[in-house]
């Protein structure tokens, strides 16, 4: 039996994602990383019927089915995961590369609360998703079905260690004026601690970053810590140009 065409498998987004996270650099490469990220999923018509989440409530976690929208199109039977140092590659079926043949991404959250008020909005955390992302499919967790600690995560057995984030005088300052100040210094600390540098800029280098999040710009550069440990020191957090 012939393999069905392209045009007899249509998708169409139910919403798209509103988050912390306004580009693709800096966001965790696994969710629930940054607990702090603030995320909701805004559904759209016609699946903004509040009959279409009767019952959610009653479920903490959901699966999440996405397009990873801002990736390109390409893709390669070879990638390099960033736990390899960037250098290794493994078939691109055996990671979680975002270049992938159809660019679908499944993500595991938290679901904090529903609003169906007007439409329909999730509020979500320890989302994953760059703000903007279309949002294909919800289906609910199941920990008894789908939690099995005796599975094999291969060349990612465990989560990645996390560095030191300390803060500058200076942007302990621009954080405690604004009023999401706590919440914005977690958010930075959660997303640093991941370390967001390219996998071949590991150790320490006078080179400074920027990153993106809520409405700020971060930038932070890798120093020496006790004991020669690396860690990310948060310069100035700026609000965007």
């Amino acid at each position: 039996m012939p393999a069905p065409s392209a045009a007899a498998l249509p998708m169409t987004p139910i919403g798209h994602i509103a988050s912390d996270f306004p580009d693709k650099f800096g966001i965790p490469r696994q969710p629930g990383l940054a607990e702090a990220a603030r995320a909701r999923l805004v559904l759209a018509p016609p699946f903004d019927d509040p009959l279409a989440v009767r019952g959610l409530e009653a479920f903490s976690h959901l699966w999440l089915t996405f397009v990873f929208h801002l990736s390109p199109e390409r893709w390669t039977p070879l990638v390099r995961p960033p736990r390899l140092g960037g250098n290794a590659r493994v078939g691109v079926f055996a990671s979680r590369s975002t270049h992938r043949p159809n660019r679908l991404g499944l993500s595991l959250v938290e679901l904090v609360a529903i609003d169906t008020r007007a439409g329909v909005s999730l509020t979500l955390r320890g989302a994953d998703l760059v703000d903007g992302t279309p949002v294909l499919d919800i289906k609910p967790y199941l920990p008894w079905a789908e939690a099995r600690p005796e599975a094999r995560a291969g060349f990612a057995p465990a989560a990645p260690p996390a560095l030191p984030v300390t803060f500058t005088a200076e942007a302990e300052a621009a954080l405690a004026a604004r009023t999401d100040g706590d919440t914005l210094r977690a958010l930075i600390a959660q997303v640093l601690a991941q370390d967001p540098r390219p996998a071949y800029r590991k150790g320490t280098e006078d080179r400074i970053y920027g990153l993106r999040l809520r409405d700020v710009d971060v930038r932070f550069r890798a120093v020496a810590g006790e004991n020669g440990i690396v860690q990310l020191r948060v310069l100035m957090v700026v609000p965007w140009a």
